[in-house]
């Protein structure tokens, strides 16, 4: 199973995207660590500040005031109580002591020194239940046991500063500062600016790849219009400095293969011209014999070597690639072909319909039928043509009644000039090209020639055109 995309686009996109999420994360991830030490820091010189304030209203007023004063300054960002007992050593076990220490020293650089001052810091909830009509606080202390739990409710989540200073007169004050995990959070505006970031990201990158390969594409397009238009316009070498260096080979090779076909084309023409001339001078020096049968024997010769020699230069000129494509009726075209036959005594059945026009080059499509029907009928006695036609492809199926191929000459008889022993010989007369024009045409059409020996007895030669394809130029038959 293919775990990459097999386009380069989608690959690209997808290293990027993947990279760029990954970068995010890891980027999300240390601005949260980052932003909740900010955030604590913060709240604890704030905190830490207020602790001192609090500490000196307290030590200049007299006991009996003292609880009227903590109705309020206590809030529930910073409570007050003077009925806690002191922190006990077995509370600060398991709890960080480094952010105890800081908060402890923060007290300190407000305060001054000469104050006795413990803190802990507890992110577990208070085991003290809430008691709003006690006089002394806020909050009740445990009745048994040590000191050992912030003063906070249990629905109040997030980290306690719990610290004790010790007033002059020996009174002890506790102070609960309570960090809320809800601001240590990530706010809302802070995801969706990341989001948006992302998003933007995303974009930027989807037409950066795009833009990147489009050039790949329009070479694509122009290799691919190249094989049906030699003559095609050339690329424009513009962009990037590497796009342009491929816009630039692919036009030089473009002129060099027009080039070779010019001049293959001279050569075939001057080949066609030097050839005709001493065929037409032992035609007419057969002409002279006075020997019936000898005059025979050489005029038939000469009309063989004839049409050996224009199927040769049709097939390598390929001439039939100025055809246009255009919608062919294949019903009237294979009666055409039945009637052409039925006049040199062939007797063809067609069996099925077609449905729709089929859009392609009608003169090619004609020579590869009548290829097919006339290889049928000269090597096996008889042929019928079955066609089978849907929305996706159009199907002729071209059946003889002779002995068929062997398996292992199935594929090579498509090779020019293959001639087969026994029954397909050269007796049988022709150039030993039909098959070879046949399938070069159907391929020019977006389709496909195969052969196959019937179970009954007999070849079947079918033809496959699809309703969708791009044709391209094919080479003239025999």
């Amino acid at each position: 199973m293919r775990l990459l995309p097999r386009s380069l686009f989608a690959r690209l996109v997808l290293v990027l995207l993947g990279g760029l999420v990954l970068a995010q994360l890891l980027s999300l991830a240390i601005h949260i660590q980052d932003r909740g030490e900010l955030l604590l820091q913060a709240s604890g010189v704030q905190s830490a500040r207020r602790v001192a304030d609090i500490v000196r209203v307290l030590e200049t007023q007299e006991p009996a005031a003292r609880r009227n004063i903590l109705r309020v300054l206590s809030s529930p960002a910073l409570l007050v109580s003077l009925d806690q007992r002191p922190i006990s050593p077995s509370a600060r076990e398991g709890l960080p002591g480094n952010r105890a220490e800081m908060f402890s020293m923060m007290i300190r650089r407000f305060l001054g020194d000469g104050w006795p001052i413990e803190t802990i810091v507890a992110d577990s909830a208070s085991t003290l239940p809430i008691d709003p009509h006690r006089p002394g606080g806020a909050f009740r202390h445990s009745m048994h046991g040590p000191f050992n739990g912030a003063m906070h409710a249990p629905a109040h989540s997030g980290l306690s500063f719990v610290s004790q200073v010790r007033l002059h007169d020996g009174t002890l004050v506790t102070f609960d500062a309570r960090q809320s995990s809800e601001a240590a959070g990530l706010p809302s505006r802070m995801l969706l600016s990341l989001a948006v970031l992302l998003v933007a990201v995303v974009v930027l990158s989807l037409v950066a790849v795009r833009w990147a390969t489009r050039p790949l594409k329009a070479l694509d397009d122009a290799a691919d219009e190249l094989g049906r238009n030699i003559h095609r316009p050339p690329m424009e070498e513009s962009g990037p400095l590497e796009v342009a260096r491929a816009a630039r080979a692919f036009n030089t090779m473009q002129v060099r293969l027009t080039a070779y076909l010019r001049e293959r084309a001279s050569v075939l023409a001057a080949m066609s011209h030097d050839l005709k001339t001493p065929v037409t001078r032992l035609r007419l020096r057969a002409e002279l014999l006075g020997d019936l049968q000898l005059r025979q024997k050489f005029t038939g010769d000469l009309e063989e070597m004839e049409s050996m020699v224009a199927a040769t230069l049709d097939f390598l000129r390929g001439t039939a690639g100025s055809e246009p494509v255009q919608p062919v009726d294949m019903t009237a075209l294979l009666e055409s072909l039945q009637a052409d036959l039925a006049e040199v005594g062939s007797l063809i059945r067609i069996e099925g319909r077609v449905l729709q026009p089929y859009t392609g080059q009608p003169a090619a499509l004609k020579r590869c039928v009548r290829n097919l029907v006339e290889n049928a009928v000269k090597y096996g006695q008889a042929a019928s043509v079955a066609v089978d036609d849907n929305d996706d492809r159009l199907q002729i199926l071209v059946r003889d009644e002779g002995p068929g191929i062997p398996e292992a000459e199935l594929e090579r008889v498509f090779d020019p000039f293959y001639r087969l022993e026994g029954s397909r010989s050269r007796d049988s007369g022709g150039s030993c090209l039909g098959l070879t024009i046949a399938r070069s045409i159907a391929e020019s059409q977006g389709g496909r020639l195969t052969l196959l020996n019937r179970p009954a007895g007999g070849l079947e030669a079918g033809l496959t055109l699809p309703r969708h394809s791009r044709v391209r130029p094919a080479p003239a038959s025999s």
